[in-house]
């Protein structure tokens, strides 16, 4: 750290007062929360353990891996990528730059797909599809909580799918998935069907860069964030292909940002029980669209 923690014996009440000074100056959102995580990070703990040995002393090892985390953090790399780690539907989720990092949004997408399988009889369970994967987030969240269903998923990024791999393996669902390397729907085997089309695509316009964080633009991969003028380029492929892969009566599910509904429903005309379901805010945050049986 500036202050030299690596070079001397400091308690872990004082290492961690001196890091959310620094992260303060540095403009970090959250000081304290990424201060206590790259802690709890360099020292393989729990936050409980902070608070229960303040008096413990960092050796000059870990103090230098501290520094060296909090340095990264505050040239503005996501503590995520920093730990390795992202915590999404109650799973540990390794996340890479190759991949976005999962937030608490798309966990409704995961809901809502839920709420129509366990309303609706499958024989055997669905056959859903996770589009643009990414770390495999969705795809794994769903084959956790649905047992006998049978889970794709898919991505256009080669480096993503290798991470979403590991992910499944580290939650040994890596039986329950198959991955596919394909640009939105256009090259999976011709024979798929599916009950269920899900996706976190990307749906931000080029034109609201500077309305988006800093920290993603930076370090997020721009694939999965931007999505043309409109930001609506992959939802356009994504309707129609999605069409094509569902069985009559399945559903289309999708993540969109908080100005879209409109325009994403007038592109879903011709599909049936056509809306959106919003968020913890309000905010339409999940297309949903029925194949027409």
């Amino acid at each position: 750290m500036r202050s030299g923690l690596s070079d001397k014996t400091v308690q872990l009440k004082e290492t961690l007062a001196l890091a959310v000074d620094r992260l303060q100056r540095e403009r970090v959102p959250s000081p304290r929360m990424n201060a206590e995580l790259l802690l709890m990070f360099t020292l393989a703990c729990d936050r409980a353990h902070l608070y229960a040995h303040p008096e413990r002393e960092l050796t000059s090892e870990e103090a230098g891996r501290y520094e060296a985390a909090l340095a990264e953090r505050g040239k503005g790399v996501p503590a995520q990528y920093i730990t390795g780690h992202q915590e999404f539907w109650g799973l540990d989720f390794v996340v890479t730059p190759a991949v976005l990092i999962p937030r608490p949004e798309t966990e409704h997408v995961v809901e809502t797909a839920l709420e129509l399988a366990r309303a609706n009889a499958w024989r055997g369970g669905p056959r859903l599809i996770d589009v643009g994967t990414g770390s495999g987030a969705i795809a794994l969240a769903m084959a956790t909580e649905l047992p006998q269903a049978e889970v794709y998923a898919s991505d256009l990024s080669a480096e993503a799918l290798e991470i979403a791999r590991a992910n499944a393996a580290r939650l040994q669902l890596d039986g329950r998935v198959r991955f596919f390397e394909s640009d939105v729907l256009e090259t999976l085997p011709a024979n798929l069907r599916f009950d269920f089309v899900l996706s976190n695509p990307p749906y931000v316009s080029v034109h609201e860069a500077d309305k988006v964080q800093d920290v993603v633009k930076k370090f997020e991969p721009k694939m999965a964030v931007f999505a043309g003028e409109h930001g609506l380029d992959v939802i356009r492929r994504l309707i129609p292909q999605a069409k094509a892969v569902l069985d009559p009566g399945g559903y289309l599910l999708f993540e969109i940002g908080f100005t879209m509904a409109a325009a994403v429903a007038e592109l879903l005309a011709g599909w049936d029980d056509v809306h959106a379901v919003p968020d913890l805010a309000g905010i339409p945050r999940v297309m949903v669209a029925r194949r027409a049986p």
